[in-house]
């Protein structure tokens, strides 16, 4: 059995390996991530450091739950934007939103909260479809999501 540093330890270098992943289809698979894709990066990032701070900060029992409760918190909200995206996904072609302007450009020329508002919608870009071992991109990272969820769950309620 792991212990709780190297649970999230676990954590954490599965989140790093995510990342790579990530980059490693976006720069050498030439994959362009739409904006509900860097959206669940994002969360996923979070969901890691989250993690790294429970294992450089190694607390009491009050303080791994708090942690855990966090990275349960992370991983469900980013699980949330990567089922956004397989619904989108999901939609027939005529129903698909419109697809919008680029991430550079959303954050040059709107307000931020509008810049971010735009940016968790998704758009027509999200109804894109990158397959992996038969599968969307956005239904792996879903699994990955609740796997993190139920890995943190299990921190939070596991006795030391």
């Amino acid at each position: 059995m792991l212990s709780i540093r190297q649970t999230n330890l676990l954590i954490f270098l599965g989140c790093t390996a995510l990342i790579l992943a990530a980059a490693y289809m976006e720069h050498v698979m030439k994959m362009v991530p739409c904006s509900l894709c860097i959206t669940q990066r994002a969360f996923v990032i979070l969901t890691g450091l989250i993690a790294l701070a429970a294992l450089i900060h190694h607390p009491a029992t009050t303080g791994r739950r708090a942690y855990a409760v966090f990275g349960i918190i992370s991983a469900l909200l980013g699980a949330a934007f990567a089922s956004r995206q397989l619904w989108l996904q999901s939609l027939p072609a005529d129903q698909v939103p419109a697809c919008g302007p680029g991430l550079a450009y959303i954050f040059e020329e709107f307000p931020l909260m509008e810049a971010f508002k735009l940016l968790l919608q998704g758009d027509g870009n999200c109804a894109h479809v990158d397959k992996i071992f038969g599968m969307s991109l956005a239904f792996w990272t879903l699994a990955a999501f609740i796997g993190l969820a139920l890995v943190n769950l299990y921190q939070a309620i596991r006795k030391a």
